[in-house]
């Protein structure tokens, strides 16, 4: 029988009705409780948090990972019960932390906490637990019958219970009680190489979403505080250079040493700098495109690349091979399509 080891840190899942409104109070023995006897396998528990995950910094990514990579040789799968606002954000860190992972991870919660009927708790939890003994290496959520690849992950919806989306890559599979159709399984993962820990983080990041009217002051601001900076730009690479030049504002950041990531507003198909003339005022050599990945994925990997190299030049070029790696066009021509 495998062994999965289940973490908790809070989240709605979690919570508990209080004076205040919804708070984090069931253990992860509380929340399996009369499901284990449900469960196709053995499952340990173990809190590493107990969080709203509105709280959740860098330096929680830090701790999980560190417990999934000091208890990797006991257990066959991991799963993390977490609140939804940040889930995205955790599964792309985690992603990027444990290397040549060959086990999956699986990050799941609820949109109505466990203890209020017509929880969508119970189903997410032994969904995510199903899944997790299916033995396929990687990090992903599972919520509301859907497993997601952690880097596509979004969390789209505030309050349906179909919360999360998979951006610009088809859900990795569906669960329906304990079976599991597939819509496509990533690939092989070798068994022979063993798992890394990157826990070297820098967290000096700044994510702009440009706006019209936007203040290029706030670059400078950037230049003095910050390692690197994710900018959303419009549609698909727009940025503004008539009345306000901001093209100019991004070279004088990549010379300040500050690494820039360019991604744009929209969930969906990705950037392409080079389809207006906006996106050939800028010199790409010297920032990091992202392609089709989202924000959350981006932040993490970010903060990562910035903790492990010490260039700016390093982080680009890696950085940039990552999401080449990374891209959708990419990991459809390995992972297998069903």
């Amino acid at each position: 029988m495998k062994k999965i080891l289940l973490i908790g840190t809070g989240g709605t899942i979690a919570s508990i009705e209080s004076e205040r409104g919804l708070k984090p109070g069931l253990s992860p023995e509380d929340m399996i409780g009369t499901l284990e006897s449900r469960f196709n396998c053995h499952v340990d528990c173990t809190v590493s948090l107990d969080l709203d995950s509105t709280n959740i910094y860098p330096n929680h990514w830090i701790e999980l990972a560190t417990i999934i990579y000091n208890r990797y040789e006991e257990y066959d799968g991991f799963v993390i019960t977490h609140g939804t606002d940040t889930m995205a954000y955790t599964a792309g860190a985690l992603d990027s932390m444990l290397l040549h992972l060959n086990k999956p991870v699986v990050l799941t919660g609820s949109q109505i906490p466990l203890s209020l009927v017509n929880s969508d708790g119970e189903r997410n939890l032994m969904d995510a637990v199903h899944y997790a003994s299916e033995g396929l290496a990687g990090v992903y959520i599972v919520f509301d019958k859907r497993v997601i690849k952690g880097t596509r992950a979004v969390k789209l919806r505030t309050k349906s219970k179909h919360a999360f989306e998979s951006v610009n890559y088809p859900y990795v599979a569906y669960v329906d009680n304990s079976y599991i159709t597939y819509h496509t399984k990533p690939e092989e993962i070798r068994k022979d190489r063993g798992i890394e820990l990157e826990t070297r983080l820098c967290p000096d990041v700044f994510v702009l979403k440009l706006y019209p009217g936007i203040n290029k002051e706030i670059f400078r601001f950037v230049s003095s505080n910050y390692k690197g900076i994710i900018i959303e730009c419009f549609g698909s690479g727009g940025i503004p250079f008539y009345e306000v030049d901001l093209t100019q504002e991004i070279k004088a950041l990549i010379q300040s040493g500050v690494v820039v990531v360019l991604t744009t507003q929209c969930l969906e198909e990705g950037i392409d700098i080079d389809l207006y003339e906006v996106g050939r005022k800028i010199d790409r050599n010297n920032i990091v495109i992202s392609n089709d990945m989202n924000t959350e994925a981006l932040l993490s990997k970010l903060m990562i690349y910035l903790g492990k190299y010490n260039s700016m030049e390093e982080v680009v070029h890696y950085f940039n091979l990552d999401i080449e790696k990374e891209s959708s066009e990419y990991l459809c021509n390995f992972d297998v399509m069903f």
